[in-house]
């Protein structure tokens, strides 16, 4: 028997996040908008269910796919509902609190379809166990009934938090990125850890502890918890198994030269500290800097950075002076490295100086941005410094 699963994402990286799926071996079926459908056997669903939210940097959640059908009134509603196997999923302690969204469908009250799919579920159990009262005292179970053109699917929720809670950043900054999307834009920017990596408005260092965790090999989602770890019908050992197997393949990389600055001292403490946290602080170097004096000692390499946006009036003005810097700094140090930054201003190449060598639609959270890439020149022979491999990293930047 064949289940299949959903690995939801932001919009407009889903492309990537197939990719992903791909990559590491995943039964991949299609891509639809925020999400990715792939297929897990009844004789591995415990191992692929795992292997999905802890190795899945770009995934924001893995959900089961319980079931899809047509409705166009609350009876169509619950009789659907009612026959799907709940009981195959659910324990007879499990609580199950329903979430539900609809667009453009005749069952266009959520709050009704929320307690139907609720009550349907219910009658189903109740059924299935053979007893009037479910304690709900046992395992979370959480369901969304989502409603589309009048097409019901029902979903259980395999993570609990969000996959982008990687556990390292209770610090952030005031405009922080999604781990998820900063590890797609990384993956977008095809930057390996053979080249030099800066972010010169690192906030709470999330490009830069994202960019170490993916040459130090370290999964995402090793050092948290799952709500499918706790269900009876998934093996709980086994997850304890992967997990251990993941961080057995955890590296030491070589030659790795990751940069954050920022030019406020209290946010580079910050970063520091979320990089200690995900285990990678010996790999970056964290350094307060104005974005004017940001130089480096190596001819090439990848800027990733995810810039203030300035959202109210003043800070609109703020914000597009750092456009300008940014543009000026990267004509004059770093012509030969290639540049990728994400926010929703749609003056940036004018602003920038220069126009993208590629652009992307992305949603920063609720914001839509586009994420411009500027590509440096091929390279035909491996990186290397502009001077003697032995400075000390901290030449790679000029405070003010």
């Amino acid at each position: 028997m064949q289940y299949e699963l959903i690995a939801t994402s932001t919009f407009g990286i889903e492309g990537i996040l197939a990719d992903e799926l791909t990559e590491k071996g995943f039964k991949r079926l299609r891509t639809e908008n925020g999400r990715v459908v792939f297929a897990a056997d009844s004789d591995n669903l415990t191992e692929t269910v795992a292997r999905a939210n802890m190795t899945l940097r770009t995934a924001d959640r893995i959900l089961v796919h319980v079931g899809t059908f047509e409705a166009h009134t609350f009876d169509q509603l619950f009789d659907g509902v009612k026959a799907l196997p709940w009981e195959k999923w659910i324990c007879r302690d499990g609580r199950f609190p329903v979430e539900g969204r609809s667009n453009k469908s005749d069952l266009f009250s959520v709050s009704d379809c929320q307690a139907i799919t609720k009550k349907a579920i219910a009658t189903r159990l109740s059924g299935a166990y053979g007893i009037d009262w479910l304690p709900e005292s046992g395992p979370l179970f959480k369901v969304e009934v989502a409603v589309a053109k009048n097409m019901v699917t029902l979903t259980l929720d395999t993570s609990g938090a969000g996959l982008h809670k990687r556990g390292y950043r209770p610090e952030v900054s005031q405009a922080p990125i999604r781990e998820t999307l900063a590890a797609a834009i990384i993956m977008c920017s095809k930057w390996n850890p053979k080249r030099p990596f800066m972010d010169p408005c690192c906030g709470s260092g999330t490009f830069p502890i994202e960019a170490a965790m993916m040459a130090a090999n370290i999964a995402p989602g090793i050092y948290r918890d799952y709500d499918a770890e706790q269900w009876p019908c998934i093996d709980k050992a086994k997850w304890d198994e992967i997990r251990q197997e993941l961080k057995d393949q955890i590296i030491e990389p070589e030659d790795l030269h990751i940069i954050g600055t920022d030019i406020d001292d209290s946010v580079v403490k910050r970063a520091r500290n979320n990089a200690n946290r995900a285990g990678v602080g010996q790999y970056i170097h964290f350094q307060r800097a104005d974005l004017r004096d940001a130089k480096s000692r190596f001819s090439y390499g990848t800027i990733v950075c995810n810039p203030p946006y300035g959202e109210r009036i003043g800070e609109q003005r703020d914000a597009e002076l750092l456009y300008k810097r940014l543009g000026k700094v990267y004509a004059t140090e770093f012509e030969t490295w290639s540049c990728h930054v994400i926010t929703p201003c749609d003056k940036f190449e004018k602003l920038f100086g220069k126009e993208a060598s590629k652009k992307r639609k992305l949603f920063n959270g609720r914001i839509r941005c586009d994420l411009y890439q500027f590509f440096g020149p091929k390279l035909k022979r491996a990186p290397g410094p502009k001077v003697a491999p032995q400075d000390n990293m901290e030449k790679n930047v000029v405070t003010d």
